[in-house]
């Protein structure tokens, strides 16, 4: 199947997609640690700058995945038209508020008009947009948006779940508080019969998430 290139950059695309600058980043962390009244020079705290550099370079891969690299022609024609789903993908990601983490879980359903995605591709397309700094409305949206144009299905469902540290570690400090967003596009958003399997089918034998 040939992948259109233009379209798949184009979804993906992103207000800084430019590589991290280490030093940079090295510079603002001592700043910070000077600015919170700590010691940078301290044994413990000489390579933090290097750290969290390193750290963010791994945190913030999304903005420089390619995703022609991610999907890798693992596009396929088959006739099948059947429920597509894969739920309980873990991930991680960043607030951009706060620069906090909020981890969690997808769940990633499709209905085929034709065309389908190796099984593999769909963690890695959350992975594609957790890896940045989000908000989780976005991020849901944005996995939604891109297995519906990449694959023009009849329809794409996307839940996710998220557990934010900014609203259990600070602020409103509730640690029992989970975080719950849709997507529905096509078949998922007319019909209430399939979304409603959807629905079913991500909350049967569901452990708790944390």
């Amino acid at each position: 199947m040939i992948i259109d290139q233009e379209t798949i950059y184009k979804i993906t695309e992103t207000e800084s997609a430019a590589e991290i600058d280490l030093d940079g980043v090295e510079q603002a962390i001592k700043g910070l640690l000077s600015a919170v009244g700590e010691d940078p020079n301290r044994e413990g705290l000489l390579k933090t700058p290097e750290r969290v550099a390193r750290m963010y370079l791994e945190l913030l891969s999304g903005y420089r995945e390619d995703p022609i690299a991610l999907v890798n022609d693992a596009v396929f024609d088959v006739s099948y038209d059947e429920m597509v789903l894969v739920r309980d993908i873990e991930f991680y990601s960043l607030c951009e508020h706060h620069l906090l983490p909020f981890i969690g879980r997808a769940h990633v359903a499709y209905l085929p008009n034709g065309r389908i995605i190796g099984l593999s591709k769909i963690p890695r397309v959350v992975d594609l947009f957790a890896h940045r700094l989000q908000v989780q409305e976005r991020m849901t949206r944005q996995i939604a948006e891109f297995i519906d144009k990449l694959l023009h299905p009849m329809g794409v469902a996307v839940v996710v779940e998220g557990l934010h540290l900014c609203a259990t570690m600070r602020g409103v400090k509730k640690h029992s508080a989970r975080m719950t967003t849709s997507s529905m596009f096509g078949q998922f958003r007319k019909s209430i019969a399939t979304r409603q399997e959807f629905l079913d089918n991500i909350s049967r034998g569901s452990a708790p998430m944390f």
